[in-house]
């Protein structure tokens, strides 16, 4: 408890400018953060807690990595075959309410719940889905009557201590594309996201049989490997093409495994000495994804240290770079590792920072997500501190997808502004029908009108969700004395109006 209280301390201390940075602060960089309800990692703490505490510490993560100035948490709505929203594709999750197939009581869609409290805090909210994994463990037991394994058990296939979803099977394929429809096409996420999870990750003595989808599906002469690579290679096209016919403006992003492949097995591949590969081992290829253009973002997973000998952080983040096409380039951190691994490295304090100082510095690389939520916040203040003074002092705006739609935009206007107990109001006139496509307002405030032109993240001083409404609210301690604010408005791509400079002096 102490060293929490130091934490959010520290993050209050900083973010009542303290302490200054002298790192360049860029205006868009995406800022993540995974929080993950397998096993109960990050949230729930328990599958037991009542629904209050379950809010209560859902908010306690949104307002840390707020106050850290993060503008996106990725979190886990679907386990293993389960689900963290009401669906009849899929039994709640028991580690949301601590067995499988009960809705949690009180009853309250916690999805949401979540979306919206992400966006009342001016953040993403990415629904992270896992397809393929069915199940935990070889308890079968506590399965709710409506898993899939129950319901289709020709579609599992066992593998080491689990039960996972045949890729293989154009039905399975077809159920997953379901699944995700229904998550983008009855919730306001921001993307769908996808971890390194495809084919298992090899164990020894083991064998994923298939063989029988593989003699009744795979072409003429198409190896066992390229057909396995085939079968992901088509979902990830269809769940693209899915989400864009539906949502064109919800992103689809994919967090693989770190390395692609090792250079001594093919010429293109990273200088490292990995174990197993994305495409030798997972039968996963982000290259192509990538270059077909069926991910708005990647995000590699680059678990190890800047110079560990067989997978230097350094080689792996540069490979990417080099490597990256048609997509948005994000970094995965382990910070779950500070001080917390046999590799010393990690028991620097700069060693994160320094991770995210070779991304920054790498234009093909447009930021960072951290696995997992808790790692920050139970302990390493110093990481903390050093993190908040540096590298995220400022907030700063998500990327705009290169996949993003084009077509222009008519934005609202502000047509009256009233004052009342310390609150401004901001009325708006907005286009009728769909031309007007605005899911944000910024509000910028300085103490002369010539430094709101440039729109420098230093001076935003709030990102407001608007939704449907003719009007937000802001309230004038955020203003700190400043009575020069500027408004913009973000689109559902992320895209920014021109500013609208308003002299508070003037206008109350």
């Amino acid at each position: 408890m102490i060293k929490r209280i130091l934490v959010l301390s520290l993050l209050t201390l900083t973010s009542c400018g303290v302490f200054k940075s002298n790192i360049p602060q860029p205006k868009r960089e995406f800022r993540g953060v995974w929080v993950a309800t397998v096993a109960n990692i990050d949230w729930p703490k328990n599958g037991r807690d009542n629904v209050e505490k379950q809010k209560k510490d859902f908010i306690d993560i949104l307002d840390f990595y707020q106050r850290l100035n993060f503008n996106a948490v990725i979190v886990q709505i679907r386990d293993a075959g389960d689900a963290f929203y009401p669906t009849e594709l899929a039994p709640w999750s028991r580690f949301l309410s601590g067995t499988e197939g009960e809705a949690p009581e009180p009853y309250y869609d916690p999805l949401e719940w979540m979306i919206a409290e992400a966006h009342k805090r001016g953040m993403e909210f990415h629904a992270w889905l896992n397809p393929y994994r069915a199940t935990m463990n070889e308890n079968t037991e506590i399965l709710a009557q409506n898993h899939d394994y129950n319901l289709y058990p020709d579609w599992m296939i066992k593998y080491g201590s689990k039960y996972y979803y045949n890729p293989g099977l154009p039905e399975v394929r077809q159920h997953l594309i379901t699944i995700m429809d229904e998550v983008v096409t009855n919730y306001d996420v921001d993307a769908i996201h996808f971890d390194d999870y495809f084919y298992p990750y090899k164990i020894k003595d083991e064998t994923f049989d298939d063989s029988q989808a593989y003699a009744a599906y795979a072409l003429p002469q198409q190896s066992l490997a390229d057909w396995r690579r085939a079968n992901v290679d088509s979902l990830v096209q269809d769940i693209h093409k899915t989400i864009k016919k539906r949502k064109p403006w919800v992103q689809f992003g994919i967090s693989p495994f770190g390395v692609w492949k090792n250079k001594s097995t093919d010429p293109r591949g990273s200088d490292t000495e990995a174990g197993q590969t994305n495409y030798d081992d997972l039968y996963a290829d982000p290259l192509m994804w990538m270059q077909e253009g069926w991910i708005d973002y990647l995000v590699p997973q680059i678990y190890w240290s800047m110079d560990y000998p067989v997978a230097s952080y350094r080689k792996i983040a540069d490979w990417w770079a080099q490597n990256k096409t048609r997509t948005n380039l994000y970094i995965g951190n382990g910070a779950y590792k500070v001080r917390n691994n046999a590799d010393k490295a990690w028991d620097k304090k700069k060693e994160l920072p320094n991770q995210i100082l070779l991304a920054r510095k790498n234009s093909a690389i447009e930021g960072n997500v951290f696995f997992s939520a808790k790692s920050l916040m139970q302990d390493n203040s110093d990481v903390l501190l050093y993190l908040k003074k540096k590298y995220y002092a400022h907030p700063a705006l998500t990327p705009i997808s290169p996949l993003a739609n084009k077509s222009r935009k008519i934005w609202p206007t502000v047509r009256k502004i009233k004052e009342e107990n310390g609150i401004l109001r901001f009325d708006l006139d907005r286009p009728e029908g769909e031309g007007d496509a605005s899911k944000y307002v910024l509000v910028y405030a300085a103490r002369n009108a010539r430094q709101l032109k440039s729109k420098k993240i230093k001076w935003l001083v709030d990102k407001i969700d608007l939704e449907n409404n003719k009007s937000f609210t802001l309230g004038q301690l955020l203003l700190n004395g400043k009575k020069h604010i500027a408004i913009t408005f973000l689109d559902q791509n992320g895209r920014e109006s021109v500013p609208v400079p308003i002299n508070l002096n003037d206008q109350l």
